[in-house]
Protein backbone atom coordinates (compact mmCIF):
# COMPACT_ATOMS: atom_id res chain seq x y z
CA UNK A 1 0.00 0.00 0.00
CA UNK A 2 2.58 2.29 1.12
CA UNK A 3 4.46 2.10 -2.46
CA UNK A 4 1.16 2.68 -4.58
CA UNK A 5 1.08 6.10 -2.38
CA UNK A 6 4.79 6.61 -2.88
CA UNK A 7 4.95 5.98 -6.60
CA UNK A 8 2.32 8.40 -7.36
CA UNK A 9 2.83 11.16 -5.09
CA UNK A 10 6.09 13.27 -3.92
CA UNK A 11 5.59 14.11 -0.25
CA UNK A 12 8.91 15.60 0.44
CA UNK A 13 8.92 18.99 2.58
CA UNK A 14 4.79 18.65 2.06
CA UNK A 15 2.68 18.54 4.98
CA UNK A 16 0.38 15.64 5.34
CA UNK A 17 -3.23 14.96 7.57
CA UNK A 18 -3.54 11.50 8.23
CA UNK A 19 -7.46 11.60 8.63
CA UNK A 20 -8.43 8.59 10.36
CA UNK A 21 -4.69 7.22 11.27
CA UNK A 22 -5.67 4.86 13.54
CA UNK A 23 -2.57 3.69 15.58
CA UNK A 24 -0.36 5.72 13.20
CA UNK A 25 0.99 2.67 10.97
CA UNK A 26 1.27 4.89 7.68
CA UNK A 27 3.21 7.90 9.65
CA UNK A 28 6.50 6.13 9.00
CA UNK A 29 6.11 7.28 5.04
CA UNK A 30 6.61 10.55 6.08
CA UNK A 31 8.97 12.87 7.80
CA UNK A 32 7.84 13.28 11.37
CA UNK A 33 8.02 17.83 10.72
CA UNK A 34 5.50 17.07 8.16
CA UNK A 35 3.03 14.75 9.42
CA UNK A 36 -0.16 14.96 11.69
CA UNK A 37 -2.24 11.71 12.58
CA UNK A 38 -5.97 12.38 13.44
CA UNK A 39 -8.79 10.38 14.65
CA UNK A 40 -11.76 9.48 17.18
CA UNK A 41 -10.75 6.75 18.99
CA UNK A 42 -8.30 8.07 21.72
CA UNK A 43 -7.10 4.07 22.29
CA UNK A 44 -5.30 3.95 19.54
CA UNK A 45 -4.16 7.70 19.28
CA UNK A 46 -2.29 6.93 22.73
CA UNK A 47 -0.93 3.39 21.15
CA UNK A 48 0.07 5.39 18.10
CA UNK A 49 1.84 7.96 20.63
CA UNK A 50 3.60 5.69 22.57
CA UNK A 51 5.27 3.89 19.18
CA UNK A 52 5.24 6.49 17.02
CA UNK A 53 6.81 9.36 19.77
CA UNK A 54 8.34 11.45 16.75
CA UNK A 55 5.37 12.33 14.97
CA UNK A 56 1.97 14.39 15.92
CA UNK A 57 -1.18 12.98 16.65
CA UNK A 58 -4.20 14.24 18.20
CA UNK A 59 -7.91 12.74 19.12
CA UNK A 60 -10.69 14.14 16.65
CA UNK A 61 -13.71 14.93 18.90
CA UNK A 62 -15.67 17.36 16.82
CA UNK A 63 -16.64 17.76 12.91
CA UNK A 64 -14.77 20.94 12.88
CA UNK A 65 -10.90 19.67 12.17
CA UNK A 66 -8.35 21.81 14.78
CA UNK A 67 -6.70 23.48 12.00
CA UNK A 68 -5.93 26.43 10.73
CA UNK A 69 -7.04 27.06 7.05
CA UNK A 70 -4.65 26.35 4.22
CA UNK A 71 -2.33 24.24 6.96
CA UNK A 72 -2.30 21.18 4.75
CA UNK A 73 -0.63 20.08 1.18
CA UNK A 74 -2.24 16.65 1.55
CA UNK A 75 -4.83 14.40 3.59
CA UNK A 76 -4.49 10.70 3.24
CA UNK A 77 -7.52 9.07 3.82
CA UNK A 78 -6.84 5.11 3.98
CA UNK A 79 -9.22 2.74 5.03
CA UNK A 80 -11.45 4.95 7.00
CA UNK A 81 -14.81 5.85 4.30
CA UNK A 82 -16.19 2.59 5.17
CA UNK A 83 -16.57 3.07 8.36
CA UNK A 84 -18.21 6.36 8.13
CA UNK A 85 -21.93 6.77 6.76
CA UNK A 86 -22.49 9.38 3.76
CA UNK A 87 -23.86 12.24 6.11
CA UNK A 88 -21.23 12.10 8.56
CA UNK A 89 -18.55 12.41 5.78
CA UNK A 90 -20.08 15.08 3.84
CA UNK A 91 -20.07 17.12 6.95
CA UNK A 92 -16.04 16.59 6.80
CA UNK A 93 -16.07 17.47 3.11
CA UNK A 94 -16.00 21.67 3.80
CA UNK A 95 -13.76 21.03 6.78
CA UNK A 96 -11.45 18.94 3.88
CA UNK A 97 -11.43 21.73 1.70
CA UNK A 98 -10.60 24.49 4.41
CA UNK A 99 -7.77 23.36 5.82
CA UNK A 100 -5.91 21.85 2.45
CA UNK A 101 -3.61 24.67 0.82
CA UNK A 102 -4.60 25.61 -2.77
CA UNK A 103 -3.71 23.02 -5.20
CA UNK A 104 -4.07 20.36 -2.20
CA UNK A 105 -5.12 16.94 -2.99
CA UNK A 106 -6.90 14.34 -1.18
CA UNK A 107 -5.34 10.75 -1.33
CA UNK A 108 -7.82 7.94 -0.76
CA UNK A 109 -7.92 4.19 -0.76
CA UNK A 110 -10.65 2.04 0.46
CA UNK A 111 -11.73 -1.02 -0.11
CA UNK A 112 -14.78 -1.18 -2.93
CA UNK A 113 -17.60 -3.47 -4.08
CA UNK A 114 -17.34 -4.87 -7.70
CA UNK A 115 -20.14 -6.09 -9.76
CA UNK A 116 -17.96 -8.24 -11.42
CA UNK A 117 -16.99 -9.74 -7.98
CA UNK A 118 -19.70 -10.97 -6.11
CA UNK A 119 -17.73 -13.48 -3.56
CA UNK A 120 -15.31 -10.75 -3.44
CA UNK A 121 -18.27 -8.77 -2.08
CA UNK A 122 -19.45 -10.96 0.32
CA UNK A 123 -16.38 -12.05 1.79
CA UNK A 124 -15.14 -7.80 2.35
CA UNK A 125 -18.77 -7.44 4.17
CA UNK A 126 -18.42 -10.39 6.10
CA UNK A 127 -14.11 -9.86 7.28
CA UNK A 128 -14.49 -6.45 7.47
CA UNK A 129 -15.90 -4.10 10.25
CA UNK A 130 -16.58 -1.35 7.66
CA UNK A 131 -20.57 -0.88 7.72
CA UNK A 132 -20.39 1.16 4.72
CA UNK A 133 -17.64 -0.75 1.84
CA UNK A 134 -19.36 1.24 -1.43
CA UNK A 135 -18.80 0.42 -5.10
CA UNK A 136 -16.29 2.79 -7.02
CA UNK A 137 -19.13 5.28 -8.30
CA UNK A 138 -20.33 5.93 -4.40
CA UNK A 139 -17.33 6.68 -3.51
CA UNK A 140 -16.74 8.92 -6.16
CA UNK A 141 -20.17 10.74 -5.97
CA UNK A 142 -19.53 11.17 -2.31
CA UNK A 143 -16.62 13.65 -3.46
CA UNK A 144 -18.24 15.06 -6.33
CA UNK A 145 -21.70 15.76 -5.01
CA UNK A 146 -19.29 18.14 -2.77
CA UNK A 147 -17.69 19.72 -5.58
CA UNK A 148 -14.49 17.67 -5.52
CA UNK A 149 -12.87 16.39 -8.63
CA UNK A 150 -11.56 13.16 -8.69
CA UNK A 151 -9.41 10.77 -10.19
CA UNK A 152 -8.91 7.33 -10.12
CA UNK A 153 -4.88 5.62 -10.24
CA UNK A 154 -5.37 2.10 -9.79
CA UNK A 155 -7.79 -0.68 -8.98
CA UNK A 156 -5.74 -3.52 -7.52
CA UNK A 157 -6.53 -6.53 -5.47
CA UNK A 158 -4.98 -7.10 -2.05
CA UNK A 159 -5.13 -10.73 -0.49
CA UNK A 160 -7.08 -12.47 -3.19
CA UNK A 161 -10.30 -11.72 -2.17
CA UNK A 162 -9.91 -8.20 -1.11
CA UNK A 163 -10.46 -5.14 -3.74
CA UNK A 164 -8.96 -1.70 -3.49
CA UNK A 165 -10.20 1.37 -5.08
CA UNK A 166 -6.75 4.49 -4.85
CA UNK A 167 -7.74 7.62 -6.06
CA UNK A 168 -6.92 11.19 -5.83
CA UNK A 169 -9.17 13.92 -4.62
CA UNK A 170 -8.96 17.80 -5.48
CA UNK A 171 -11.40 20.81 -4.34
CA UNK A 172 -12.64 22.17 -8.07
CA UNK A 173 -11.15 24.47 -9.68
CA UNK A 174 -10.25 25.89 -12.87
CA UNK A 175 -8.11 22.59 -13.77
CA UNK A 176 -11.22 20.46 -12.75
CA UNK A 177 -12.31 20.02 -15.64
CA UNK A 178 -8.92 18.54 -17.42
CA UNK A 179 -8.58 16.08 -14.09
CA UNK A 180 -12.20 14.67 -14.50
CA UNK A 181 -11.36 14.34 -18.22
CA UNK A 182 -8.46 12.11 -17.34
CA UNK A 183 -10.44 9.92 -15.09
CA UNK A 184 -13.18 9.29 -17.87
CA UNK A 185 -10.39 8.63 -21.05
CA UNK A 186 -8.89 6.29 -18.38
CA UNK A 187 -11.98 4.70 -16.87
CA UNK A 188 -12.62 2.69 -19.87
CA UNK A 189 -9.76 0.97 -19.80
CA UNK A 190 -10.01 0.14 -16.19
CA UNK A 191 -13.34 -0.82 -16.66
CA UNK A 192 -12.40 -4.15 -19.00
CA UNK A 193 -9.73 -4.68 -17.05
CA UNK A 194 -11.72 -5.11 -14.09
Amino acid sequence: MHDYVHSHFSFDGQTVLDFGCGTGANCSMFHPLYYVGIDPDTQRIGYAKRLYSHHAFQVLNSKKLPFNNESFDYILIIAVLHHISSDEISSYMKEFQRILKPNGTIVVMEPCLSKKKPLCNWFMKWYDNGEYIRNEKEYIRLFRDQNYDCRVIKRFRKCFLYHELFFSVKPNSSKGEEYNDDYHKHKRILDALY
